[in-house]
């Protein structure tokens, strides 16, 4: 039987989407809870972290660069002891949210223009795991297959899960298609379909129709994503149809 876990990034939009972010909760198994650099606060940490915990779900910590002006969306070049230090804030912001309604980080995902530089730069990578590393070595740390991230996890003896995109289009290099460029976020209906390729045939199908190979232990979803709640509950019914073990992976 074909194992995934599936992720949601929460907690981005303020109060006037827990409502959607708890219906999303309801659905995967793992949240990317943002730590008030690129998006969130702590009230609404603390709300989506008891909704996490009343759902077994697992809570990471969605960790960015400090700008909100841009969603956390653009590269910066950010010297490695500031990372360091910014990760290692936004860990404590989030756990002590965490443990305010029972619950503990799990996990660190980077989010956003962090994600893809840690994916390819070694010190943003290193930075990232050493602030993980340091908070707790029981973290696992989630991101791109074959990635600076997941091999900088390894060498400091982190679990390292690799991450593919149930609501996002692929290139045929296993990148994503740029949010600039139209499809780059799929349709309902071929978010639903390109989840259980990736689960259950290890496999997605770029835009161009090349397959792409992807061997992935969760499969992400973003809040923003237009629709994202009744997603995350047609992707869960799916995978489940097609004999899949939807099951946290930290």
């Amino acid at each position: 039987m074909a194992v995934i876990d599936l992720n949601a990034d929460v907690g981005e939009r303020g109060p006037e989407s827990l409502a959607d972010d708890l219906a999303i909760l309801d659905a995967v198994t793992s949240a990317n809870v943002a730590c008030g650099f690129h998006a969130g606060d702590p009230d609404t940490m603390r709300a989506v972290c008891a909704g996490a915990v009343a759902r077994d779900v697992r809570i990471g910590a969605h960790v960015g660069y400090d700008d909100r002006a841009n969603f956390g969306r653009v590269d910066r070049d950010v010297a490695p002891d500031r990372l360091r230090a910014e990760t290692a804030t936004q860990l404590d912001v989030l756990a002590a949210a965490a443990a305010a309604v029972g619950g503990r980080v799990s996990y660190v995902k980077p989010h956003g223009a962090l994600y893809s530089r840690a994916a390819a730069d070694r010190s943003t990578a290193e930075a990232i795991v050493d602030a993980a590393a340091a908070f707790d070595p029981g973290l696992a740390i989630l991101g791109p297959p074959d990635s600076r991230l997941l091999e900088a996890a390894a060498a400091r003896g982190l679990t390292g899960a690799a991450e593919g995109f149930a609501d996002r289009a692929y290139l045929a290099d296993g990148r994503l298609v740029p949010r600039t460029q139209d499809g780059s976020v799929l349709t309902p209906t071929g978010a639903v379909a390109q989840a259980e390729e990736i689960a259950c045939a290890h496999r997605a199908t770029a835009a161009d129709g090349t397959p792409v190979a992807l061997d992935v232990a969760s499969l992400c979803l973003h809040s923003d994503t237009p629709g994202a709640a009744g997603l995350a509950r047609d992707l869960r019914e799916r995978l489940e149809r097609a004999g899949v073990e939807i099951r946290a992976f930290a």
